[in-house]
């Protein structure tokens, strides 16, 4: 069934990549609308930018979606996330600057406003891609791939130099409200080196350490430490879950990611519109796909 929020729901928070603060408001929106992001900082017929992987431009740290106008807006892949994992599937996401706030670097706070705020069914049948056979993207060491399963599955390797990351594996079926337990509270990650490299390059300048997890060799050097021991892969796995979700509808197969991030992801799709045997559309049972809305949710679990 496809849904969508209740009421609005408004955001603000500073943009992880310009540093500016931003407004945003998660809004309701009529079935078949998908999800839209409308830019409210510029004019109105230029401003509207659908939640397309094919809108995709830059992946670089993060993912930015632009319009056939230029209008652009970034950061959008841990929103997108909360969206999939909360089976939202038709919103309106209006924000007054060029980029998604960044709030906690997890997806958290957004899955927090929508649960708290509530699901409205819609009419019309959700429907799914069924992964009908094998497709991958290689790049050297990176691999992104997509192959048949009967709910929608991920598997993730990571593997840094830095002894406080090292090498991480880890699967999962995220399925109902998993996506919610076990992968949307993990944040963003980066090592100290390269935090003081992009703010020369005048990126990161909203960066902090109340925002990401920041690494430096074998040291964590957020004050709290880790959530979880194994963060920094599901956090990986979260934004897999916002990319894949720009294929605008929810997949059942598994996705499985080898050093792999943004642009692998997004390579993959293609990859996968690119070949219609490779997919079909199947119904979007919350028993198949990640879909929160549709079950009771442990409301500690998102305290954090």
């Amino acid at each position: 069934m496809r849904s969508t929020v209740k009421a609005a729901i408004p955001f603000q928070g500073t943009g992880l990549h310009s540093g500016r603060m931003v407004r945003l408001r998660l809004c309701p929106a009529a079935a078949g609308s998908g999800i839209v992001f409308r830019r409210t900082d510029v004019s109105p017929d230029e401003g509207t930018i659908p939640a397309r992987y094919d809108l995709v431009t830059d992946t670089t740290l993060c993912t930015k979606l632009t319009n056939e106008c230029g209008v652009s807006v970034g950061t959008v892949e841990h929103l997108m996330a909360a969206l999939a994992g909360c089976g939202v599937s038709d919103a309106l996401i209006t924000l007054d600057g060029p980029e998604v706030p960044i709030m906690d670097g997890s997806a958290v706070p957004f899955v927090r406003g929508i649960l708290s705020t509530g699901l409205r069914a819609l009419p019309g049948v959700y429907r799914a891609l069924r992964i009908e056979k094998p497709v991958e993207v290689v790049d050297g060491e990176r691999v992104a791939r997509l192959l048949p399963a009967e709910r929608f599955e991920l598997a993730f390797e990571i593997d840094f130099a830095d002894a406080a990351i090292g090498c991480q594996t880890l699967e999962r079926t995220v399925t109902g409200a998993a996506f919610v337990h076990e992968l949307a509270d993990c944040r963003t990650f980066g090592r100290l080196s390269d935090v003081e490299m992009l703010r020369r390059a005048g990126l990161a300048r909203g960066g902090s350490l109340e925002n990401a997890v920041v690494v430096d060799g074998g040291k964590v050097l957020n004050p709290g430490g880790l959530r979880r021991s194994d963060e920094f892969v599901r956090h990986k796995m979260l934004d897999a879950v916002g990319d894949l979700a720009l294929a605008g509808a929810p997949i059942i197969g598994r996705y499985e990611g080898a050093r792999s991030g943004h642009e692998m992801t997004n390579r993959l799709l293609h990859a996968l519109f690119a070949d219609p045997g490779a997919f079909r559309r199947a119904t979007a049972r919350a028993d198949l796909v990640p879909a929160a809305g549709a079950e009771p949710v442990e409301r500690d679990r998102l305290a954090v």
